[in-house]
């Protein structure tokens, strides 16, 4: 860990379940102060209760600029500095993309995209004066890839990584680093609608800690693991895998449409 730890201060978005509140609570042990925006609390709250001078939970939906610039200003207003944003608030929502509604796609935007678009413009003035900071954007594989059912979630992910390419170039004259992140796929209460294997899926607490353990990192892409990082290089490299991967999603839906008629 970097000298004095305990004074740097990372906010992490969606910060309730899942990765983001396990990379929270790994950050936290780690010493970090640590700020969790979501819609609801109660588990950064307990941890709050546990560590009452390095948690704040503060209720903001990131679709809402006056909540995100109220949580941003008392993050700032009590500990002077935002040090390190992460950017994981998302929603995830199965359905074929004719039985999606342009409702359904603007929410799905709202949130995965233009939440972190909120967040940044509201986080980066306060890294600026302060002459530094890091903006972690999570992605996912199917924003590269793609996933049936899931064309609007990724088409968010792709944008996500688009403005964070972009956002990096601006930027390279300061000490602002903007980079993407690719966690493992976990059996978080989202991604377990999906279906896949339980053996294909982590445990988010592990990989949140492995999140916490790169929460310095700067570089253009961070990988949970090896594992992370090579899966996604083949997936690309080889379409085929992905379409074999994915058959299983064409099958169940053949055969739903069946036993309707």
């Amino acid at each position: 860990m970097q000298l004095s730890v305990d004074r740097r201060v990372v906010v992490v978005t969606g910060a309730n379940e899942g990765i983001g509140y396990h990379l929270l609570a790994a950050l936290v042990e780690d010493g970090y102060r640590v700020a969790g925006f979501d819609v609801e609390g109660d588990a950064i709250e307990s941890l709050r209760e546990a560590h009452p001078e390095r948690v704040r939970y503060h209720e903001c939906d990131v679709t809402v600029d006056a909540d995100v610039e109220a949580a941003v200003a008392g993050v700032v207003g009590e500990w002077g500095r935002i040090d390190i944003l992460v950017n994981n608030a998302a929603v995830l929502e199965y359905g074929f993309f004719e039985d999606q509604t342009l409702s359904d796609a603007r929410r799905v935007f709202e949130v995965n995209y233009f939440g972190y678009v909120r967040t940044i413009r509201a986080v980066l003035p306060h890294m600026r004066a302060r002459g530094g900071g890091i903006v972690h954007n999570v992605s996912s594989g199917a924003g590269r890839v793609g996933n049936p059912g899931l064309s609007g979630y990724a088409s968010t992910k792709g944008a996500v990584e688009s403005l964070t390419r972009s956002l990096r170039l601006e930027l390279r004259r300061e000490n602002v680093a903007c980079t993407i992140v690719h966690p493992r796929l976990a059996a978080t209460r989202s991604a377990r609608t999906l279906g896949y294997p339980a053996s294909r899926m982590s445990d988010p607490a592990d990989v949140g800690r492995k999140l916490a353990a790169k929460i310095e990192s700067k570089g253009p892409v961070i990988y949970a693991d090896w594992v992370t990082r090579i899966g996604l290089a083949l997936a690309q490299r080889f379409p085929a895998l992905v379409e074999r991967e994915t058959e299983r999603f064409l099958t169940e839906r053949e055969a739903a449409a069946g036993a309707e008629r």
